[in-house]
């Protein structure tokens, strides 16, 4: 009987995703979607040309991926409540950022709905999922979210997806890990890689918010599977976090002004990969 892949023996999921084992993936966050607290009726065309734009934006820039999020519907249901109707929208949002933008596209349903975002990767074509609670349990701004990758797994095997890759974040932003206060960072790097995670993913506390170095090196020392940085990179620190990290997922510093709930700036996206081209 073949042995399962362990984190040290598994193929580099970066490269098989992307053709590089630097990428930069950009964030597509869509305005809100039907049965969002704030979704007032916009035709859901225009809710799937703005994401389809943003998309091509930072394709044109030169990222070399994408995630597709349903940011627009803060403040986020607990990944019991969020409906159909989120992951009907969802799918057909993100097969058409993937048909026009030409670029593999992850799938991040929030708040840390995995099953749901497996559902939909299957459905848009999608080639991995971010989950932001992978392993163990935090306090959320939902409340208490609880790691779901055992039902998750399973819910993948079922569907016949298992080429779907899980981005896992380790020690999450928005949240207070309290819960888990007796195990280390280093700990929990080894408890997602166990739990079967192929990417491991670094934040700041909050979106926008870099990651510091230090937790990043630390994350990095311990992971045998490649680490990327998902908060807070910009053209001032992308080369410090590109000299430890793997890659980077960025949103907010290429939107316009900065501003996570604007869309893409092709001006700022394009004077930041002209950075990252510049860094040896």
């Amino acid at each position: 009987m073949t042995s399962k892949p362990t984190a040290h023996t598994k193929p580099n999921a970066l490269a098989g995703l992307f053709g590089t084992t630097r990428p930069i993936i950009g964030v597509v966050h869509a305005r809100a979607l039907p049965g969002a607290p704030s979704y007032d009726g916009e035709p859901i065309e225009e809710v799937y040309a703005a994401a389809v734009q943003d998309g091509l934006a930072y394709r044109d820039a030169g990222l070399q991926g994408l995630i597709v999020e349903n940011h627009g519907d803060i403040p986020f249901a607990k990944p019991d409540a969020v409906g159909h109707e989120t992951a009907a929208a969802m799918s057909v949002l993100a097969e058409r950022v993937r048909a026009a933008a030409g670029l593999p596209i992850g799938i991040n349903v929030l708040a840390n709905a995995a099953g749901t975002a497996l559902a939909v990767a299957k459905a848009s074509q999608a080639g991995f999922v971010r989950v932001n609670e992978w392993a163990n349990a935090y306090v959320a701004n939902e409340g208490l979210i609880e790691g779901p990758a055992g039902s998750a797994t399973r819910y993948r095997a079922w569907l016949r997806a298992r080429e779907v890759r899980i981005f896992a974040d380790v020690h999450v932003k928005h949240g207070a890990h309290a819960i888990v206060a007796d195990r280390s960072l280093e700990e929990l790097v080894r408890d997602a890689e166990f739990f079967d995670a192929d990417v491991l993913i670094a934040t700041g506390q909050r979106t926008g918010d870099a990651a510091t170095i230090g937790e990043v090196e630390a994350i990095k020392s311990a992971a045998a599977l490649p680490v990327v940085v998902g908060s807070g990179v910009d053209e001032t620190n992308v080369a410090d976090i590109l000299s430890v990290a793997d890659g980077a997922i960025i949103a907010s510093s290429l939107k316009r002004d900065g501003v996570w709930w604007n869309e893409v700036d092709p001006e700022r996206a394009r004077s930041f990969m002209s950075r990252v081209a510049a860094i040896a």
